[in-house]
Order: structure tokens, then C-alpha cells, then sequence
């Protein structure tokens, strides 16, 4: 299914951790004894069909990342790390600039999003390959409310059609590359990336994840987080695997 075709990962480690309320970046806090960044990219690592890793991280710690954690844990597959930029959309792109010129398949990822299950990374690239573009995500399971600047409710939108988009997000990197280059000469900011390709007028399809593929990003999250690391609440998820 895969054979000849090249697979890259984009992982994004360069944001500011503001909500986290942290001295240090979010990505290097501890989850079960290892920092979050480093459970995030031995995910990928240890996927057979991944054959390269891009790291995308803050220009103060590209060395720290380089030192504790690609070569302290022995990660393979980590081919450049490379500095952010402002927003996380010129991070990613830096990190496209880096690619290997073989790469056909592109997967973009949060640092932050450690519990991502290998079944999930297997299922974006098959969707790259069949589809062109998709995204990993959930279906929402609260109802939405659309408010107004007054904060009165507007609309209650419909909410089987609605979902939360996750990473890894899949691209061949043809619609990658337009999606962010149209984006540029355009002066469009999206909140993801897959919001870029839908922008060039791409179709993207949506498939299923795990609720489990949080993100963290609260002090709250890391309470989540090592419940999760360490099986509590999560044995179904951990069963499946």
C-alpha cells in the first residue's frame, strides 16, 4: 500500500505555552517520567511506513531539543530540527521548507498531542494516499452554541455534522505546498493546516480518531495526561491498541 512513497512528519514544539502557566515549554514538561515532546515523536518513530521526522522548535531550543531528547532518547527517524517561526502556520512552514525532496506523503502534528495511537497514524497516510488530504478528529459530543457579540445564543448548530479536528493532519505534499503558498500570496491565517488546503478549494475528509489524542495545553490537561500515561480511566483505549 505504501510501497515507493515517501512519508514525512511535521511536528510542531515551537509555541509559547501561555495557557500552561509554565516556566518552561509545555513540550519538555514531564508525563510519566519522559517530557511530552519526546512521547510525541516516539509515536512516529516507531511507525514502519514514517521515514522522516521534522522537528519544528523555538529558536532558544533547538539545541535543548537536538541534545535531550532526539539523541538522549535515540529517536531514528528525526532528520532536522529546525526554528519556528511567529505563528505555528509559519512553524509548519519552515518545517515544509525542510522536507526531503522524495517526500510524496506529509503528516502534520502537534508536540503536544503525545497519546496519538498508531493506528490513527497508519489511517492518515492510507487517507493521504486515497484522498489527497485529510484530518484526524472526533465527533463533538456537546452541543455547540453560536453566540453574538452580546453573548446571546445565536444558532444551535446541528450537532452531528460537527467535529473537533486533531492531528496528525495528512497531505500529499503537491495540496500541502499549494494550500500554504496560496495562503502566502493571499495573507490568509488559518488555525490549522488543513484549513489552508480547504482555502486553495481542495476537498478534505474527515476520519476517525480517538478521544484520547488530546492536546495539552492547561495545567488541567497534565492531570489528564498522566492518568492516560499510566492506563487510569484509559484501559479500554490502551486494550484496543
Amino acid at each position: 500500500m505504501y510501497k515507493g512513497n515517501y512519508v514525512s512528519v511535521i511536528i510542531a514544539a515551537a509555541g509559547m505555552s501561555n495557557r500552561m502557566g509554565s516556566k518552561i515549554n509545555k513540550q519538555f514538561i514531564l508525563i510519566d517520567n519522559k517530557p511530552i515532546l519526546a512521547h510525541t515523536i516516539e509515536k512516529f518513530d516507531n511507525c514502519k511506513y514514517i521515514d522522516e521526522i521534522i522537528v519544528v522548535s523555538k529558536d532558544t531550543e533547538v539545541d535543548y531539543c537536538r541534545k535531550e531528547i532526539v539523541k538522549k532518547y535515540g529517536y531514528k527517524k528525526v532528520t532536522n530540527i529546525v526554528k519556528g517561526g511567529k505563528e505555528r502556520q509559519d512553524s509548519i512552514y519552515n518545517g515544509i521548507m525542510a522536507l526531503n525532496e522524495r517526500s510524496d506523503i506529509v503528516l502534520t502534528h502537534d508536540g503536544a498531542r503525545p497519546f496519538v495511537r498508531m493506528e490513527s497514524i497508519i489511517k492518515g497516510i492510507k487517507g493521504a494516499l486515497e484522498y489527497g488530504a485529510c484530518v484526524i478528529g472526533v465527533p463533538l459530543k456537546d452541543t455547540i452554541k453560536v453566540v453574538n457579540t452580546s453573548d446571546e445564543v445565536h444558532h444551535t448548530p446541528n450537532r452531528s455534522l460537527l467535529w473537533a479536528a486533531q492531528t496528525p493532519q495528512c497531505f500529499r505534499i503537491d495540496l500541502l505546498k499549494e494550500g500554504y503558498e496560496y495562503a502566502i500570496s493571499e495573507g490568509i491565517v488559518g488555525t490549522d493546516d488543513s484549513s489552508l488546503v480547504e482555502k486553495k478549494g481542495y476537498p478534505i475528509k474527515m476520519l476517525m480518531g480517538s478521544y484520547d489524542n488530546i492536546k495539552i495545553t492547561t495545567p488541567e490537561d497534565l492531570i489528564i495526561a498522566e492518568s492516560f500515561a499510566k492506563g487510569i480511566g484509559n484501559l479500554r483505549a490502551y486494550q484496543e491498541l
